[in-house]
């Protein structure tokens, strides 16, 4: 039978369709422990306790746009008074400081706080990951 140019089997025909693929060996590849690894491990070993904390609240405080943003405004100034923030972000000094929090308390930026405002870096020990993460 055909539908709009296609040929359609009948019921019959589709269940002894199914029944050769079923019944058609399918060859196994031998595993040879002893053959060298296609590709090396990502990592020596798996993540302790602790260092899977430390980065789940790192990507945490990275899955969102804001604090993104804020990040890349920080990584490309070099060092940047909260004030000057406010406006680029459109959002309220509340709102900044939340995110700048955020992301102080994951290690990826750090603060310098003078008279009213706190001028921001990206902490020394995090430049190479966070040029990863903004794609540089």
């Amino acid at each position: 039978m055909d539908v709009d140019g296609f040929s359609v089997g009948t019921h019959r025909q589709m269940s002894m369709f199914e029944e050769k693929i079923l019944a058609m060996p399918t060859a196994r590849p031998k595993f040879d422990r002893d053959a060298p690894a296609c590709c090396p491990s990502v990592t020596d070993a798996p993540l302790a306790e602790t260092s899977a904390a430390v980065l789940a609240r790192t990507y945490a405080a990275l899955a969102d746009p804001v604090r993104l943003r804020l990040l890349s405004l920080i990584a490309a100034s070099g060092e940047v008074c909260s004030c000057d923030l406010i406006e680029p972000l459109a959002k309220s000094q509340p709102t900044v400081s939340h995110h700048t929090k955020v992301l102080a308390e994951a290690g990826l930026i750090t603060g310098d706080k003078r008279e009213r405002w706190v001028y921001w870096s990206i902490e020394p020990t995090r430049v190479d990951f966070v040029r990863q993460v903004l794609g540089g």
